[in-house]
């Protein structure tokens, strides 16, 4: 049943800097990348800031990367997770949104075998 859950929450893998990004239910989903796919939970990774992200085992930055100058998250954002959703808004773009008013888009970097900064 677990599977069938993660398959129909959009087949996504996320990870940032050391931390894997999971569906809200704690379970990792993972499969072929989608043009476009509707929004699913997601806790993303924010403790080193939010830089990179991994989606189908391909790495993407985010544009922009937000972080408050120390390598944390920005002000308002959690710490070490940020809780709300992820959706594939094309095949090289991913949009990260809660319910707080966040937004992050974050384009695919293909040359990428993992992120540019990795923190403590």
């Amino acid at each position: 049943m677990m599977r069938a859950v993660a398959a129909a929450a959009g087949m996504l893998i996320l990870a940032g800097c050391g931390g894997a990004q999971r569906a809200a239910g704690g379970v990792p989903v993972s499969g072929s990348p989608a043009s476009t796919s509707p929004a699913v939970p997601y806790s993303l990774y924010t403790h080193c800031g939010i830089g990179w992200t991994r989606i189908h085992g391909r790495w993407y930055r985010a544009s922009p990367p937000l972080s408050d100058g120390s390598g944390n998250p920005p002000q308002g954002w959690g710490n070490p997770y940020q809780q709300g959703t992820i959706r594939m808004i094309s095949s090289t773009e991913a949009e990260f949104a809660d319910s707080a008013g966040h937004h992050v888009r974050f384009i695919l970097q293909p040359d990428a075998t993992a992120p540019a900064q990795v923190c403590a």
